[in-house]
């Protein structure tokens, strides 16, 4: 019975790809566990995520460089960014992320349009009427800008936003998506985004995104200053 137990958690375990680890991690570490430079143990880590060390070592160094950091006899540690560095991240997410918008008015599809509005449906659910409650997505399809960038149909576009920026704006996005009415500000503006795109008006779209971006980014330098 035992040696059963054994072999299916094993099982468990192996059934993880390196992209679910990684996510895995990136919920972790964004949570707020960890402050800006603060060390991060592998070990404490696999324990958390019911895996072994091995997985968890390959999915920091998938993160290396964004949002962690390996220092010599000092192990790896969560990167810290300064107000400038946060500013040029929301600065270049607007400008990518404005276009991609405009590119997916142009090309996406009614289903996609009707996927976009389920899943803002959902996110209104999880905030309800709560004004102190957190717009916290999670990663992949069940991300709003995800699915955006995603509908553009430029893999470029996408790949620059996917591996640095997005990783690194994660760890102010629950400081800064947690502020009074950011929340349910943040819905009502993804909203207006994705009217733009079903009114097939890419000007539209693009402002929208800008706006919501800009708001975004005033929102998380806001949060820095606390």
């Amino acid at each position: 019975m035992g040696n059963n137990d054994n072999e299916g958690a094993g099982a468990a375990k192996a059934a993880l790809s390196p992209d679910s680890i990684t996510n895995k991690l990136l919920d972790v570490i964004s949570s707020g566990q960890y402050a800006p430079g603060q060390r991060i143990s592998e070990s404490e880590l696999a324990r958390q995520l019911g895996v072994s060390r091995g997985p968890v070592r390959e999915a920091l160094g998938r993160l290396e460089g964004r949002l962690v950091e390996r220092r010599q006899n000092l192990g790896v540690r969560l990167i810290e960014l300064g107000r400038e560095r946060v500013k040029e991240l929301f600065l270049v997410r607007e400008a990518l992320e404005g276009m991609a918008a405009r590119l997916a008015t142009e090309s996406i599809t009614n289903k996609e349009l009707d996927e976009l509005y389920h899943l803002l449906e959902r996110h209104q659910e999880a905030i309800g009427n709560n004004a102190q409650a957190g717009y916290l997505q999670g990663v992949g399809d069940d991300d709003f800008h995800f699915a955006i960038v995603t509908a553009s149909r430029y893999p470029t576009i996408r790949r620059v936003l996917m591996d640095e920026i997005y990783f690194q704006l994660r760890l102010h996005r629950r400081r800064s998506g947690t502020q009074p009415g950011r929340a349910a500000a943040a819905l009502l503006e993804h909203r207006a985004v994705v009217d733009a795109m079903a009114g097939r008006n890419p000007d539209r779209a693009e402002e929208a995104m800008r706006q919501h971006l800009r708001n975004a980014r005033y929102s998380a330098l806001g949060a820095l200053d606390v």
